[in-house]
């Protein structure tokens, strides 16, 4: 009995992974299509300058800001929210397994697990 429920168990928390990183994509994909729409509708017909590079604005390296220029339907916002959508999927997938190892009582995964996840973060933060 105790075997079958850790099975149904197991398979639940496969679906719920499975479906994590399925509609956190497709969320960042249309948040991303969204603000390239609107980026193409405003500066479609301009003619790029590649001259001399120009990165993006300061205030679109911050998270903070990215989510205060999404909200104002800003469409360079916009992108860069869903392209932090994209890359926060497989970090809350990491960080779900490890509360799901541990519902499982599986002290080696927690402990593999949490050392990725340190790994991503650390990467992420660019240190």
């Amino acid at each position: 009995m105790r075997a079958l429920l850790r099975k149904v168990s197991d398979q639940s928390i496969e679906n719920f992974i499975g479906n994590l990183l399925r509609y956190g994509v497709i969320l960042a994909a249309m948040v991303v299509l969204v603000g390239g729409v609107a980026f193409l509708a405003k500066y479609g017909r301009a003619h790029p300058d590649f001259s001399h590079f120009a990165s993006e604005p300061s205030r679109l390296r911050h998270v903070d800001t990215i989510f205060l220029d999404a909200f104002s339907f800003s469409a360079r916002g916009l992108i860069q929210l869903g392209l932090l959508l994209l890359i926060a999927t497989p970090v809350a997938r990491v960080l779900f397994s490890v509360f799901a190892f541990a519902f499982q009582r599986d002290r080696l995964y927690v402990v593999v697990t949490l050392i990725v996840l340190a790994v991503l973060i650390v990467s992420l933060s660019g240190a």
